[in-house]
């Protein structure tokens, strides 16, 4: 059956190149898990850091309030917990430390046992030129596919 995507950072893909990506859950309300079962999530602007207690939090991620929940609605922007390995977390700390690396969410998703996941990158931050060669790689691309489609009816 595979994993259910709630929602994409495809913003990401397009400001950062993604070194590695690593998986974490979250903790979570009842209502903010049935709002994204409904698909209801942005992840544009999030970003995680490592708080002063050496867990990982997730801020700017806007998971919407669930319409039907009747007491304890959610904040929208709260900064979120996320759960790793104790050494996962140690060993992004130590990555982290290098100049220009980020910790960016790339996904979230289902999976097969109803848990709910991030999927998150350690992005390093594109300069301009970088950004413009992506999108002329892309076009490229795209163009290329369409005349081998063309090509192949023929």
């Amino acid at each position: 059956m595979g994993i259910k995507i709630v929602c994409q950072n495809k913003k990401a893909f397009h400001d950062y190149h993604i070194d590695t990506k690593f998986e974490a859950g979250m903790v979570l309300s009842g209502p903010e898990v049935k709002s994204l079962r409904a698909g209801k999530a942005n992840l544009k602007d999030g970003y995680v850091q490592v708080d002063d207690r050496g867990e990982l939090r997730m801020y700017n991620v806007h998971i919407s309030q669930y319409s039907y929940a009747t007491h304890n609605p959610n904040e929208p922007m709260r900064a979120r917990k996320l759960l790793m390995h104790k050494r996962e977390i140690k060993k992004l700390i130590g990555k982290l430390q290098e100049k220009g690396l980020a910790l960016i969410p790339l996904k979230i998703y289902f999976t097969d046992s109803g848990k709910a996941k991030v999927e998150l990158g350690l992005a390093r931050g594109k300069k301009q030129y970088d950004k413009r060669a992506t999108i002329k790689q892309r076009d490229s691309d795209r163009e290329l596919q369409r005349v081998m489609r063309r090509n192949s009816y023929e």
